[in-house]
């Protein structure tokens, strides 16, 4: 595994952002193309999601900071470096949901439709974003030696043999992706994909947490994992 990905041009393309991006990228494409089956145009949905790219970044890692914040506070120069890693998915949900409650309404679609649709995003950008961590080390699992383990490194180049919590979040998610859009293409499931995707990966992340070799911030994360559960069982019953 690297963090430089490669270079260009004299540059250094650091795994983790690049993945990070190219899943946006994917992912509003994918989403982009989910859209009008649910009624929502491919041009509004992009217009939308692209709009929202960077309130998702910007909550996501300061989520990330406030986590970590005993780290962060003695290193602030640190807090924006994007090639670390360090993005907290929650805290860019959060705010992208926030913010797209105007949006939404100003162009004309269903808060609804739209998120059904983002559903997409997220997931395949989750898996691709989740190879970058791979790449990087962050995220890493705790050392084991279980036959499932992979020899991996953590964020700070230490190889051991771990349990690939990367790869299981990047499958899990993606295993999700095709079940949902399964469900909605052969019409077996007829009710609001955003809160059935977000309670099933909460409820994923809740049990996957505890595999992490970094874990200071494990019961905030599953504290957050467990209200956004609650959150998504209010959201389909409304």
């Amino acid at each position: 595994m690297t963090r430089v990905l490669f270079r260009w041009g004299g540059i250094n393309l650091y795994s983790y952002p690049v993945m990070l991006y190219f899943g946006i990228v994917i992912g509003i494409l994918a989403g982009a193309l989910a859209a009008p089956l649910e009624g929502v145009t491919a041009d509004r949905f992009i217009v939308v999601a692209v709009a929202l790219v960077m309130p998702a970044i910007v909550g996501s890692r300061l989520l990330f900071v406030a986590l970590h914040w005993k780290t962060y506070r003695c290193e602030p120069a640190r807090v924006w470096n994007r090639a670390e890693g360090g993005m907290a998915l929650y805290g860019g949900l959060v705010l992208a949901i926030a913010v797209s409650l105007p949006l939404v309404r100003g162009i004309g679609i269903s808060f609804g439709a739209f998120w059904d649709a983002a559903t997409f995003s997220l997931l395949l950008g989750t898996a691709i974003t989740r190879i970058g961590c791979l790449l990087n080390g962050c995220c890493c699992g705790r050392p084991t030696s279980g036959w499932f383990a992979m020899t991996l490194p953590n964020v700070q180049g230490v190889w051991r043999r771990r349990i690939p919590t990367q790869l299981l979040e990047a499958g899990f998610a993606l295993t999700l992706f095709f079940v949902l859009l399964t469900l909605k293409l052969t019409g077996f499931f007829r009710g609001p994909l955003f809160p059935l995707g977000l309670g099933a990966y909460c409820l994923y992340r809740l049990a996957l947490e505890g595999a992490r070799e970094f874990r200071t911030d494990i019961l905030p994360l599953r504290l957050i994992s467990a209200a956004l559960v609650v959150a998504a069982l209010i959201f389909w019953r409304l």
